[in-house]
């Protein structure tokens, strides 16, 4: 099962965006800024984006920016408006900030900065890396229960067959993006508030035809705070991929002569 290092081949060169969704995360990011800063990745930047956490996690994201050495963006939205949207928000300042890669991950430690190294180096062949719990050499906490890995893993098979999707982790949080790629993405089509967020972006990537390649990751159970998790997820991400699902048939029909009316 792979386990995140810091060493092999330097990763892609240019500016690097992190982009971190936060709510109620300041326990969280005292670790998650000192092992980003320790990774050694020149010229990165770091964009947290906060619904309005009210235990004081914009506050402490500002007061940590010396780690960065005052490469720190904090965007503090004031409420609760969705996952999905901040990642949105998020893409638009580092893509407004001269990035030439942007990573997106989670705030809780769940996804191992250390691999961010490998995501970048991955970068040189491909528009699109995938943190997968789910690709050969993946995989997830020891200590999730029975109920938690069955919702995670039919969640994913149930979103990839309802999409046709090919990647393998549908729903992972933790990608890295080559700048040109990620603004082809229209954002203004991604309907998801929370997590199913996810599965739209890996949608819109495999429509565009981008190349999207899976670095095996071990997801780790959050040991500070409150899980965000619930099947709400699967099925928000479900009901959203539908259309797309009836449009492919629909195009199937069209290209083997076979029209609605016939059926």
């Amino acid at each position: 099962m792979a386990h995140p290092s810091q060493h092999g081949s330097a990763p892609a060169a240019g500016p690097v965006a992190v982009v971190v969704p936060t709510y109620n995360e300041a326990e969280n990011l005292p670790e998650l800024f000192a092992r980003l800063s320790s990774l050694g990745i020149p010229e990165v930047r770091l964009i947290v984006v906060d619904d309005g956490s009210p235990d004081g996690t914009a506050e402490l994201a500002t007061s940590l920016d010396s780690e960065f050495a005052g490469r720190v963006e904090v965007v503090q939205r004031g409420s609760k408006q969705g996952l999905g949207t901040a990642y949105v928000e998020g893409f638009g300042r580092a893509l407004a900030s001269g990035a030439s890669h942007v990573v997106q991950m989670d705030a809780d430690l769940s996804h191992s900065p250390e691999y961010i190294p490998a995501m970048l180096n991955a970068l040189r062949d491909a528009d699109v890396v995938v943190g997968s719990r789910y690709t050969k050499g993946g995989g997830v906490d020891e200590s999730w229960g029975l109920s938690r890995r069955l919702l995670s893993s039919l969640g994913n098979l149930g979103i990839r067959f309802v999409g046709g999707l090919a990647v393998r982790d549908a729903t992972s949080g933790f990608k890295a993006f080559r700048a040109s790629a990620l603004s082809r993405l229209d954002m203004s089509e991604f309907l998801c508030a929370g997590f199913g967020f996810q599965a739209e972006v890996a949608h819109s990537c495999q429509r565009l035809g981008l190349r999207v390649v899976e670095e095996p990751i071990l997801f780790v159970d959050r040991t500070k705070g409150r899980s965000k998790m619930s099947g709400l997820i699967v099925v928000e991400a479900i009901w959203r991929l539908l259309p797309y699902r009836f449009k492919r048939s629909q195009s199937r029909r069209r290209l083997s002569g076979v029209s609605a009316d016939d059926e």
